[in-house]
């Protein structure tokens, strides 16, 4: 009898948490589902244009740059502001290079990083305030220093740029950090974010197990007492009272 009771209590219990749970999962699901995800990574604010052309000519030779760089592996040619760039991937990350003076260009400054947030935005609100962080934020993935680059606009949108390769690592408005804090309570990854074998998820799979394996426990007690066929004779007899009063 005691057994019982404290298996009873445990399903009960275990019941509780998992339909909590069960709530959050499907109220953030449907908050997510419900936000354009072109909007949550800020696409539709992005300033999309045809990749320039490459000029014709004799540029800075690629051995130079690249002797410069530690470790270096490859080094590519683009057009980075209207002007042609080399850059060059190394042990500690990207360097960029003037393609026609040799002249490295990274880190860039917070003019340059102005100016490729400008580049990269659509729409006509003004840079708010550009700083240099030590360490990428959460937000903008982490890692080494990057440039932040905030929006007047109404989405408060936030560029995040790479003082190696000036290019645009992240994208990130409000509706972004509505989004996230759902996507949190949705997988479970209350510090990260972006685990999804966190052991919080770990911990629910154990008490799902446990709630189905106490679930069973109870029905074969009430199976050993009785219990269960008498309750299914009693629903049988209410079943058929049932359709023979509406017969009548």
């Amino acid at each position: 009898m005691q057994i019982r009771r404290g298996v009873q209590s445990l399903h009960r219990w275990l019941g509780l948490a998992l339909g909590a749970q069960l709530v959050i999962w499907t109220l953030s699901g449907v908050v997510m589902s419900l936000l354009p995800i072109g909007h949550v990574r800020g696409e539709n604010m992005v300033a999309y244009e045809a990749a320039p052309e490459l000029k014709v000519q004799n540029y800075f030779p690629p051995a130079g740059v690249l002797a410069e760089v530690e470790g270096a592996r490859e080094a590519t040619l683009k057009s980075w502001l209207g002007r042609e760039v080399y850059i060059v991937t190394g042990t500690a990350g990207d360097t960029m290079f003037d393609a026609d003076t040799g002249e490295r260009i990274s880190p860039i400054s917070e003019q340059l990083a102005r100016q490729a947030a400008l580049q990269d935005f659509a729409g006509e609100d003004t840079v708010e305030r550009a700083t240099l962080l030590n360490r990428a934020p959460r937000e903008a993935g982490g890692g080494g220093p990057i440039w932040r680059i905030e929006f007047s606009d109404p989405d408060r949108t936030r560029l995040y740029i790479s003082p190696g390769n000036g290019k645009v690592v992240a994208r990130r408005n409000r509706i972004w950090r509505f989004y996230d804090f759902f996507w949190m309570l949705h997988i479970m990854d209350y510090e990260e974010r972006e685990n999804f074998n966190n052991p919080l998820v770990r911990i629910f799979a154990v008490t799902g197990l446990m709630f189905a394996l106490s679930g069973l426990a109870l029905v074969v007690f009430r199976l050993q007492s009785g219990r269960y066929v008498d309750d299914t004779r009693r629903a049988t007899k209410s079943a058929g009272g049932a359709k023979e009063k509406a017969a009548e």
